[in-house]
C-alpha cells in the first residue's frame, strides 16, 4: 500500500521537496499532494524586483516549472486551495478550496513549506490602493499593474534592507523619484554601519533620497482612496506609489496553532534532517524554520532561496529512503544597487557581540583588478577575526564589478572555520584582469593576521 505525502506550499522548498521525493519513490509508492494558496508554483522570488525593473521581460521568465510540468511527474499540485488547519495527533489537514468548500486529508508524512510574510505595521492607511508589498508573484504583478495605471512619479520606498534597496533601483530604472525612508541611520543593517554609509553614498550618487532614523506613523491617502504621501514624525513625503521593505517574518501561523515547536524568531525548530523537533512525520524548510549559525552557535531566520531550495531536496532525499542533512549557515548573501555590489557572510560586529565573542575588526580598500588594467574598479573589505584564535568571523564587501562573488572565498572559509592567517595562503587564482596580484579579500586576511598578532 502507498503512504501519502501532503505538501504545504508550492515554491522552493515545497516543490524541490516534490520532485526529489519522486525521483527517488514511485507513484504506487508514494502519493504526493502539494496544496498552495496562491495561483503560482516553483518560481523564483528573488527575481521579482529585476521584473519590476524591466531586466527580465516577463513573469514566467522567473517559473521554474510549471504545474502542468509537476503533474506530468505524478505530483498531484493543487493551487487556489488553501491548508487551513493542521490536526497533528491525527494526522490530517484541512483544506479550502477555490470554490471554498472544506475537507480534510489524511498523511503519512507532511512538509510544511509555508515560507515568510512580509512585515506589515499596522499604520493608518497602510492597506490603501497603492501600497505595495513584494513577497509573490501576485505581489509583483500587482506592483507592475498599479505602476502602469498612475500618472504620477513619486515613490516611496519603507525600508533599506536588500528588497527596499532593489526595489528602488527597479523603480529608479522606471523613471520615478525614489524616497527610501529607514528605521536605521544607514541603508542595508545587514551590514556593519561604516560599510552601510557607502551604500547610502551610492544611492545619493542615483538621486534617491534617503531619510535616515526616520519611523512612519501614517500612509496618507487623498479622496479616491489611493495613497497619496507618507508621513514621518518629521516631514510628509508625497507618494504615487509605496512599496514596503520592511523585511519578513516566518509563516508559522498554522505550526504555531497546532502545537508545534518554534524558535526564538517565530521560525518551525528542525533537526539535522529538517525533521520538525519532536514529529516523525513532519518536515519543514524554507523561510518558515530556524537555521543554525555555524558562526555564533545560534538559530537564526534566513530567508532565502539558496537554503530553501536545498532543505526541500534534503527532506525529499530523506523522505524517499534516502540519508541527507543540513548542517547550517554562515549568513552569505549578495545585492546590488545599479552597479554598486554588496555582499556579507558571517557575523556583523554587533552579531560578534552577541555571541560574547571578542574580535579584530580591519576595512581595507582594493581594486577587482590589477590597478594599470583598465576599468580597475575600488573595493572595500571589512574582515572580523576571533581575538587570539584568529578564526575568521565575517567578511562585508562593497564595491562594483568583481566585488560581490568574492565574498564565497570568505564563506567557504567560514565554513571550514579557517584562520585569517590559513587564509592568506590560500591558492587563489590571478591574472590582471581579475585582480591584483594579491586579491582584496587575502589583503583583509593579511591586515585581520597582523592585527590578532598584535593583540596577543
Amino acid at each position: 500500500m502507498s503512504e501519502r505525502l501532503v505538501i504545504v506550499g508550492a515554491d522552493a522548498t515545497g516543490m524541490s521537496a516534490a520532485s526529489q521525493a519522486r525521483r527517488l519513490r514511485t507513484a504506487d509508492q508514494l502519493e504526493i499532494v502539494v496544496f498552495e494558496r496562491g495561483r503560482f508554483a516553483s518560481y523564483s522570488a528573488c527575481g521579482i524586483p529585476y521584473w519590476v525593473s524591466g531586466d527580465v521581460a516577463d513573469r514566467d521568465s522567473l517559473i521554474a516549472r510549471t504545474p502542468e510540468e509537476h503533474r506530468e511527474r505524478d505530483i498531484d499540485l493543487r493551487l487556489h486551495t488553501e491548508v487551513t488547519e493542521l490536526d497533528v495527533d491525527g494526522r490530517r489537514v484541512r483544506v479550502r478550496d477555490a470554490d471554498g468548500a472544506e475537507s480534510w486529508w489524511d498523511y503519512d508524512k507532511l512538509v510544511l513549506a509555508t515560507g515568510a510574510r512580509p512585515i506589515r505595521p499596522e499604520l493608518p492607511g497602510i492597506d490603501a490602493e497603492g501600497v505595495h508589498g513584494v513577497q509573490t508573484l501576485e505581489d509583483g504583478q500587482a506592483l507592475i499593474e498599479s505602476l502602469e495605471q498612475i500618472e504620477g512619479k513619486q515613490a516611496v520606498v519603507v525600508g533599506a534592507g536588500y528588497i527596499g534597496v532593489e526595489m528602488a533601483e527597479a523603480l529608479i530604472k522606471r523613471g520615478y523619484d525614489v524616497t527610501m525612508i529607514n528605521r536605521a541611520a544607514q541603508p542595508m543593517s545587514t551590514l556593519d554601519p561604516d560599510m552601510g554609509e557607502l551604500i547610502r553614498k551610492a544611492l545619493c550618487g542615483l538621486d534617491i533620497e534617503i531619510v535616515g532614523d526616520a519611523e512612519v506613523t501614517e500612509i496618507r491617502t487623498g479622496e479616491s482612496g489611493r495613497v497619496a504621501a507618507v508621513v514621518t514624525a518629521d516631514k510628509e513625503y508625497p507618494a504615487d506609489v509605496v512599496v514596503l521593505g520592511i523585511g519578513v517574518q516566518p509563516e508559522t501561523t498554522l505550526a504555531a496553532a497546532a502545537g508545534l515547536p518554534l524558535g526564538d524568531h517565530g521560525g518551525l525548530l528542525t533537526d539535522l534532517s529538517m525533521r520538525v523537533t519532536g514529529h516523525d512525520d513532519i518536515w519543514a524548510g524554507g523561510d518558515c524554520v530556524e537555521v543554525l549559525d555555524l558562526v555564533s552557535g545560534r538559530r537564526v531566520h534566513i530567508a532565502l532561496g539558496t537554503h530553501a531550495n536545498k532543505h526541500g531536496q534534503i527532506i525529499g532525499t530523506n523522505i524517499g529512503g534516502g540519508y541527507a542533512t543540513f548542517p547550517g549557515v554562515v549568513g552569505t548573501a549578495v545585492s546590488k544597487v545599479c552597479d554598486l555590489e554588496v555582499a556579507r557572510t558571517g557575523l556583523r560586529e554587533h552579531d560578534a557581540r552577541a555571541a560574547g565573542l571578542q574580535f579584530v575588526s580591519v576595512t581595507i580598500v582594493s581594486t577587482s583588478r590589477a590597478g594599470y588594467y583598465p576599468d580597475a574598479a575600488e573595493m572595500t573589505v571589512k574582515m572580523l577575526a576571533e581575538r587570539r584564535t584568529g578564526r575568521l568571523l565575517g567578511t562585508q564587501i562593497v564595491g562594483r564589478e568583481g566585488a560581490a562573488k568574492r565574498v564565497d572565498i570568505a564563506a567557504v572559509a567560514l565554513t571550514a572555520r579557517m584562520t585569517v592567517e590559513q587564509m592568506t595562503a590560500l591558492d587563489l587564482g590571478y591574472a590582471p584582469p581579475f585582480s591584483p596580484v594579491w586579491d582584496p579579500v587575502l589583503v583583509a586576511a593579511r591586515k585581520a593576521m597582523a592585527a590578532v598578532a598584535k593583540d596577543r
